[in-house]
């Protein structure tokens, strides 16, 4: 029988909106495996760190690019397929010895998460758990003290990476918005929020229940450097009860 790999939610980034079941597995894990990049400190260890073991096993996964070549290049694909592959390899070594896995994973794993690659790649070859964790976008929306949809709202949630004539349109149709993986999209994020007639509304987030914690109008917004962890949202206006 092989062991387990576990893709175990941490949440948005507060210790404490960790789920009962996360700390349960994360205290016990003999092995913990996350993604980082290189030279960096992984944020999902950050959040876990005050419930590991002294002796539990560490596996950093560094990935060989983030934003250095473009999403659509070939060589992007590419280095980020042999990337996985080594992963699995690595966290295989210890399931086929009889130990399970803990993949510490920011958020959700199953929504715009690095373990998907892991599990598709996985499935088959060994048993998977995955346990949820609050999405960022929850923290970041709490974080801005305001209900994000209310009544028949419809909630679009846009990845930054877009390009500008699909954000814009898919902008006017929204009644609430959240935006993803700005990062050195913020500009084409801010025209095109200007052009859909949303700007005013429009809010920015950073760091969300971390802290360092920003939340201010994006229209207020001096510059356009945006961390990793940073959305812009839009809270809808819908009916009210």
């Amino acid at each position: 029988m092989t062991a387990t790999v576990y893709g175990v939610g941490l949440g948005p980034g507060d210790p404490e909106l960790i789920s009962v079941k996360a700390d349960r597995l994360v205290r016990g894990a003999a092995v913990v495996a996350y993604f980082c990049k290189a030279g960096r400190t992984s944020n999902a260890r950050t959040i876990a760190a005050g419930l590991l073991a002294p002796d539990v096993i560490e596996i950093a996964m560094a990935y060989p690019v983030t934003t250095e070549i473009a999403f659509k290049d070939p060589a992007y694909n590419a280095a980020l397929k042999d990337f996985y592959q080594d992963c699995v390899a690595r966290l295989t070594a210890h399931t086929d010895q009889g130990r399970d896995v803990i993949v510490l994973c920011e958020g959700d794993p199953f929504l715009y998460g690095s373990f998907m690659h892991l599990h598709t790649r996985l499935a088959g070859r060994v048993p998977l758990v995955v346990v949820p964790g609050i999405p960022g976008m929850a923290g970041c929306w709490t974080a801005t003290a305001a209900p994000i949809t209310w009544g028949d709202d419809i909630l679009t949630v846009l990845p930054a990476t877009l390009d500008e004539a699909t954000l814009v349109d898919r902008m006017g149709r929204a009644d609430a918005l959240v935006i993803m993986k700005l990062g050195k999209n913020l500009p084409k994020v801010r025209r095109a929020l200007t052009t859909a007639g949303l700007i005013e509304r429009a809010v920015y987030v950073e760091r969300g229940t971390m802290a360092g914690e920003t939340v201010l109008r994006l229209a207020d917004k001096p510059d356009d450097a945006a961390p990793y962890f940073s959305m812009v949202l839009v809270h809808g206006e819908g009916r009210r009860p």
